[in-house]
């Protein structure tokens, strides 16, 4: 990972709005239907090779693929891995999938968060664990990195990251039906996930590791437990993650954690500070978080008092994903000079809370156009960042 002695690094989550015709496609899949098209695979070549393009050219320092090949940042293991089949229920409230504490006390939020025809069919053939698992299909992986080879290949410079989905984000997305046992579960996952991980890594690559489930499971998966249970649960998940991971040095690795990737009220979301040290137990030295939006931008603060290992490189959001509000470049920089003032300022790098299509919808909730203008802000507040904290 690029740490610079000179200026303030952009970065950001990973998945980003999708062209509308992959989109269609990669929504066909959700839906069930295994004929892919002829053209998805020149469709996704084409997507990572423009999606990279547009991050370079708004700013961003450190790139990824957009996701552009991946239907969800976890559904999309069912081509993956074998013992991963069809669920048997349905979007909605069910094993794997309860609904938001703050979404049960608003459920007329829910109700508009769910609007229909944005992205798949109620009848969407959803991923369970229905026998062993084990990673059997690199074809897919395989393609990911071929295609952001080609896209980067033009960009010698440039570092690039690609996402993989936790083990423990894949025992909510994808329930298991088949051990009867989370323990079980989680080790069966984290095995087989090594293997994407270690292929990421061998490309040359950053491997960031999405980990939900280090946060928003508080409000949803584990909602009837305690905050002290909950951290034990996340101490086990990551114990998993560092064992899969044992063989990537920590300096090639980012760790993302979110409470969520929607716009509502998050009146139950566990505070920063409470799981804060228990992240820092992770082996990826990037750690990636909610900065920016409302109900987690004042916890800056929360961690000033923290002790951060040496090793850690803090990638705070500094520009939200769930509005069409642009953040303008002035309040950018002073989100990533507080941080600067905690662990000093070449162990900073501006982010953004989360991606910005992390499951594929015809209709992104953050208008193309404005996922860009975003970015904008973020080149130019880690700009003003920069005058600040070394000129």
């Amino acid at each position: 990972m690029k740490q610079s002695t000179d200026r303030i690094l952009t970065t950001h989550v990973g998945s980003l709005p999708r062209p509308h015709r992959l989109a269609e496609i990669l929504i066909s899949q959700l839906d069930g239907d295994t004929h892919k098209g002829e053209s998805l695979a020149t469709l996704t070549c084409e997507a990572v090779v423009s999606i990279v393009k547009d991050q370079i050219d708004t700013g961003i320092d450190v790139v990824s693929d957009g996701e552009m090949g991946k239907p969800s940042y976890t559904f999309y293991v069912k081509e993956r891995l074998a013992g991963i089949g069809n669920r048997g229920d349905r979007m909605g409230p069910g094993p794997g999938s309860p609904v938001n504490r703050d979404e049960l006390e608003h459920p007329e939020v829910l109700e508009r968060r769910r609007k229909p025809g944005d992205t798949f069919n109620t009848g969407a053939a959803l991923p369970a664990c229905i026998g062993p698992v084990s990673y059997e299909n690199r074809d897919a992986s395989d393609r990911d990195i071929k295609n952001f080879v080609t896209a980067l290949s033009p960009f010698p410079a440039t570092e690039g990251f690609l996402n993989a989905a936790s083990p423990g984000v894949l025992t909510k997305f994808v329930p298991d039906l088949y051990y009867k046992d989370e323990d079980a579960y989680m080790e069966a996952l984290g095995e087989a996930m090594r293997v994407e991980y270690e292929a990421i890594h061998a490309a040359g690559f950053l491997l960031q590791i999405d980990c939900p489930d280090l946060a928003s499971a508080r409000h949803n998966q584990y909602q009837d437990l305690s905050d002290r249970e909950f951290l034990r649960i996340a101490e086990r998940n990551i114990e998993v993650l560092n064992h899969a991971t044992a063989n990537i040095p920590p300096e090639a690795m980012r760790m993302h954690i979110c409470w969520g990737n929607y716009e509502g009220p998050h009146t139950h979301d566990v505070p920063l500070a409470t799981m804060f040290d228990t992240c820092m137990l992770a082996r990826p030295a990037g750690f990636l978080f909610e900065g920016a939006n409302p109900r987690h931008a004042h916890e800056w603060e929360d961690i000033e008092n923290k002790r951060i290992p040496e090793d850690k490189v803090l990638i705070p959001g500094v520009i939200d994903s769930t509005t069409n509000f642009v953040e303008h470049p002035k309040l950018v920089a002073q989100r990533i000079c507080q941080y600067a003032n905690i662990v000093g300022r070449e162990r900073v790098i501006a982010g953004a809370d989360c991606g910005f299509a992390t499951i594929v919808q015809r209709n992104n909730r953050v208008v193309n156009s404005v996922v860009w203008e975003k970015f904008r802000a973020l080149a130019q507040g880690a700009a003003i960042a920069t005058d600040r904290l070394w000129h």
